[in-house]
């Protein structure tokens, strides 16, 4: 299966964004991709860097704008695609949501995200509410998709629950940088920290895994902070956690990468983690912490 990455750099001018969008879509399609997956909240800027009510006035429902302007582009194309949007569900109810559309514009099923981060920078919890469509893999005609976003991607349990239910792939639509206080060394750290426990997803459940994530330097409104520079490093990691391909940090990069799903039968075959888990013992990873 041919799958097109789109790693971009945003600025404030949505609808400039989301034609820059359909132009990659476009270009993905045209190289043969019959799945295409975005960044996560890909219409705009990154806006949980700072904590302002007006800005929930960006959500949209759904079905949306949104779901209805790619959704033409998606029937057009015959491919499949990976929204990342700001769901207003209801006043006052907003929701991170990944929407997967069908080859025909139709929306073959959504998820809430639900991790939500509260750190320096990334203020989400005041926008998001946790998602309570819990781990669903989405059936689609390219496959049974294990979609999660961005927070999601560094808790094993997640990853795990989408592959016990049958996800062929692991997809993680996301928005992640450093902040400039961090030393180079710190830098370093994080990113190579965030590439190793999706690596380890990819391994653990014998699937590959999708990262793509935004690149460029968005401001902090407040001017509290420098801002986040989107680290990039959009990557596709085979089911023995083998790198596919991977995007620099600091360049717009679009590539229509070739993943061949039935590795992972024979990967699961020759490492059969599924068979030898002791589910019998496994009780206490429903406790916060055990004493």
């Amino acid at each position: 299966m041919k799958v097109g990455i789109i790693q971009q750099a945003n600025s404030c001018d949505v609808t400039a964004n989301i034609e820059k969008l359909k132009k990659n879509i476009i270009r993905c399609a045209e190289e043969g991709a019959e799945l295409v997956v975005l960044q996560e909240l890909h219409n705009g800027l990154y806006f949980c860097q700072t904590e302002d009510t007006s800005l929930f006035d960006l959500a949209e429902p759904i079905p949306g704008p949104s779901t209805y302007t790619f959704g033409e582009l998606a029937k057009e194309l015959g491919i499949v695609l990976v929204l990342s949007l700001f769901e207003r569900r209801a006043p006052g109810l907003y929701h991170n949501t990944a929407v997967v559309l069908e080859k025909d514009g139709t929306i073959a099923g959504k998820y809430r995200k639900m991790h939500i981060p509260d750190d320096p920078a990334y203020y989400e919890k005041f926008y998001f509410t946790p998602g309570d469509l819990g781990f669903e893999p989405i059936q689609t005609s390219v496959g049974k998709l294990g979609v999660l976003v961005c927070w999601d991607q560094w808790y094993p349990e997640a990853a795990r629950l989408m592959a016990m239910k049958g996800a062929e792939l692991l997809i993680y639509p996301t928005a992640i940088g450093w902040e400039s206080s961090d030393t180079p060394e710190e830098k370093e750290r994080q990113l190579d920290a965030w590439i190793t426990v999706q690596r380890g997803h990819a391994v653990a459940n014998g699937l590959h895994v999708i990262a793509v994530n935004r690149t460029g330097h968005e401001p902090d409104p407040s001017g509290q902070t420098h801002g986040i520079q989107f680290w990039g490093n959009s990557f596709v990691a085979g089911p023995q956690g083998e790198f596919i391909a991977q995007f620099p940090p600091d360049e717009e990069t679009i590539r229509v990468i070739e993943i061949d799903k039935a590795r992972s039968e024979n990967v699961r075959r020759w490492w059969p983690f599924f068979r030898d888990r002791r589910i019998d013992a496994f009780e206490g990873l429903t406790s916060r912490f055990l004493e």
